[in-house]
């Protein structure tokens, strides 16, 4: 029995630490809980939620599920309880960072579109 638990259904070893399948980052944050190591994070993006297999993503990566770039939007990220903070574009944000809400969009010139 226990070498099953030591295993996952395709006969791989399994992790010691568990590996959460799905995790809503803005969801964790409301509910004051630090992420871990996730096959899956949902981050949202202005109103936008995107389900990521990366653990990572820089803020170039970020804008681009969101057809902007670092030319024409800034990037900011919004940690529970704090004001946003500003991404740069090679700036690696971790998700399992606690307190990550979501990420917010801003035109460079608000004049255009």
């Amino acid at each position: 029995m226990l070498q099953d638990r030591e295993h996952d259904e395709h006969g791989h070893r399994a992790a010691s630490e568990n590996i959460e399948e799905l995790i809503d980052l803005e969801e964790w944050a409301k509910a004051g809980k630090t992420p871990k190591k996730a096959k899956v994070y949902r981050i949202r993006i202005d109103k936008e939620k995107f389900d990521v297999k990366a653990p990572s993503m820089t803020g170039r990566e970020i804008l681009a599920l969101v057809n902007k770039t670092p030319e024409k939007y800034m990037l900011s990220q919004k940690i529970r309880g704090g004001a946003p903070m500003p991404i740069e574009p090679g700036t690696t944000v971790h998700f399992d960072i606690p307190g990550i809400e979501r990420f917010q969009t801003l035109a460079r010139d608000p004049t255009e579109g």
